[in-house]
């Protein structure tokens, strides 16, 4: 897929990690691809990456918003996952269980206004699970280049009446956020009701709450029941 959308003039950005990370980077290698690091330029992380990093610097770009020298922490990889979305017109996620770094990345591509893709798996593989949960909850989903092509056909080919269309909806505040995850909890209870149900009494409309319901799941303070219903965990 990564070489497939290199091909096309699209450059790839992903996180320099072992898996799907470096093989993201190696197909998209020849076209030029974005590597973000969570600790400082100078230091490669994980080391058996090493070579895959100094080729990316002649063909590509590496980054990090960490002083050069500073050790990758644990806390420094969610941070480096905003820099990987805000970078993306749009973010694929490939495989993700269901509670996995790949899902804050997607969490604060919703929050950035990108599009969100997952490619499906097995639904009892557990690598999957993150990407199932996404295509659930309103995410594209994707089998190949094309269908992410197809994706952004729009936005890398604008139409002529282009600044007639309204500007973007601006990112939700912290502020605002924080309001909807206890809105959303103050009308959820161990009793289980419809996702539907609980969007009409919010008044809102399921992109609008899907970022927020995705957060709380991942906190493991609601929990999704079968038909769509949700409850509050005590």
């Amino acid at each position: 897929m990564a070489e497939d959308l290199s091909t096309e003039g699209y450059v790839v950005v992903s996180g320099l990690a072992r898996g799907v990370d470096a093989a993201a980077h190696l197909g998209a290698l020849n076209g030029g691809t974005i590597a973000v690091q969570a600790g400082g330029v100078d230091v490669i992380y994980p080391a058996e990456n090493a070579e895959l990093a100094h080729d990316i610097a002649r063909s590509g770009l590496r980054l990090s918003e960490m002083a050069m020298g500073v050790q990758p922490q644990a806390r420094h990889f969610p941070a480096r996952n905003r820099i990987i979305s805000g970078l993306a017109m749009a973010v694929v996620v490939v495989e993700a269980a269901g509670k996995s770094g790949s899902l804050i990345t997607a969490r604060n591509a919703l929050d950035q206004g990108r599009d969100v893709l997952a490619v499906p798996g097995h639904p009892f593989d557990a690598r999957a699970a993150g990407c199932n949960m996404l295509i659930r909850d309103g995410a594209t989903l994707v089998r190949n280049a094309q269908d992410v092509i197809d994706t952004l056909q729009p936005v890398a080919e604008p139409a002529p009446e282009l600044p007639l269309v309204p500007p973007a909806k601006p990112p939700r505040s912290l502020r605002d956020t924080a309001a909807l995850h206890d809105e959303i909890l103050s009308r959820l209870g161990p009793a289980p009701i419809a996702e539907d149900q609980l969007l009409r009494d919010l008044r809102a409309s399921a992109t609008d709450a899907a970022p927020a319901l995705i957060d709380l799941e991942l906190d493991g303070k609601i929990a999704r029941q079968a038909g769509g219903l949700l409850a509050r965990v005590s």
